[in-house]
């Protein structure tokens, strides 16, 4: 018989083990997930003497990243591409050929935008306003995800207030993930998607420009009437809005289910995922934090919204982690007896899990905290 990626090796085993993963490890040891595919691949469990984070030191540039996005100084406002524009200018962070992750901290703007390069997907980490659209107005606030096809026409108007947006730019279409045997309204109802609302758009006889974003370059094109003036659509494409509250996490009270059980988009060779406030594990023995790996085929990010970060000491709002594929990451050390103090978590976070290495920008480099990699000690 010919084995296949597909082939079933287990079970196989040596030396003492638990039974059920993440529950009831052997005394002294952590446990070590080794999986391809982020968490859907094949997989084998480690138990260890000590956690593979117990590092002295790291030579070399693979290594844990964290960055305080609050730090980022407003002349740093210069876009991917070459024009800036201080009403909308995103700031790139991270990137690869599949997905950028941009800061942006938009004012009033008085022309459009429009992204030939992907799909824009933003998460409202603060304020709110309106989203004005060629498919209508969507009012937007904190927590919401806003879903924009590549080739949409739109602009923000945002209400007073600070305000402060993490964009996932997806250089393919951004969909939902099958539920499979969860059924279609796991997670969230599809009726609990909200898409824009036609309006009578202001038609002030004036020179209206839409900046064109294509191969990270500008161009703006300009009319004599408000580009916005559709009066009628129809169809299974459009801009649509989800707020986080209205996601319901799939829970386990026996095992601690993988980051992949949190997700919320997927696309090509990315997925994005909602971290969001839930009940701990409550049987005896079963594990409270995320188990150690090392993301074999995966960088892993992940941007701190709100609450407390249960398995992370030293991380608040507005900050975001970088875990590239290779480098072993887990809880912190306090953070598996501090989740026995607790009932539920409180958080709310984004993770984006990527295919491809992701690459840093001068830009993220600005806030890093460069002895992240040492809060493991």
């Amino acid at each position: 018989m010919r084995l296949t990626h597909d082939t079933p090796l287990f079970p196989l085993q040596q030396g003492r083990i638990t039974r059920q993963a993440h529950v009831d490890l052997p005394e002294g040891t952590f446990e070590e997930e080794f999986a391809r595919n982020g968490f859907f691949g094949r997989t084998t469990h480690l138990y260890r003497t000590h956690p593979t984070t117990a590092w002295t030191r790291i030579e070399g540039p693979l290594r844990p990243h964290s960055y305080d996005l609050n730090q980022l100084p407003p002349q740093v406002a210069e876009a991917m591409f070459g024009s800036v524009e201080p009403a909308f200018a995103p700031v790139c962070l991270l990137h690869n050929d599949d997905v950028a992750l941009h800061w942006v901290t938009p004012g009033p703007m008085d022309f459009f935008y429009r992204n030939a390069d992907g799909d824009d997907v933003y998460y409202i980490h603060a304020g709110g306003g309106r989203l004005e659209t060629v498919f209508g107005n969507l009012d937007y606030t904190k927590g919401d995800y806003l879903v924009l096809p590549r080739g949409t026409t739109y602009r923000f108007l945002p209400s007073e207030g600070e305000q402060r947006y993490l964009l996932i730019e997806s250089f393919s279409e951004v969909s939902i993930p099958d539920r499979n045997q969860l059924g279609p309204n796991a997670l969230f109802d599809p009726a609990m998607i909200d898409v824009p609302v036609l309006a009578p758009v202001d038609d002030t006889p004036k020179e209206w420009a839409v900046h064109i974003k294509r191969e990270n370059a500008i161009t703006k094109v300009f009319y004599p009437f408000n580009p916005c003036d559709v009066v009628g659509w129809k169809g299974d494409l459009t801009v649509w809005r989800i707020n986080v509250k209205d996601i319901r996490p799939i829970l386990s009270a026996r095992y601690h289910l993988p980051p992949s059980a949190h997700s919320t988009f997927i696309a090509r060779n990315f997925v994005i995922c909602s971290f969001l406030p839930r009940p701990f594990e409550e049987e005896e023995g079963a594990m409270r934090v995320p188990f150690y790996h090392s993301n074999i085929d995966y960088d892993e990010v992940l941007f701190y919204s709100d609450g407390h970060f249960f398995s992370r000491e030293g991380i608040g709002p507005g900050m975001m982690t970088w875990h590239p594929q290779g480098i072993h990451h887990g809880p912190h050390p306090k953070a598996i007896p501090a989740s026995r103090q607790k009932d539920r978590t409180d958080e709310v976070a984004v993770m984006v899990d990527t295919w491809r290495p992701l690459k840093a920008t001068t830009a993220a480099g600005l806030v890093e905290n460069q002895e992240y990699w040492a809060s493991w000690k």
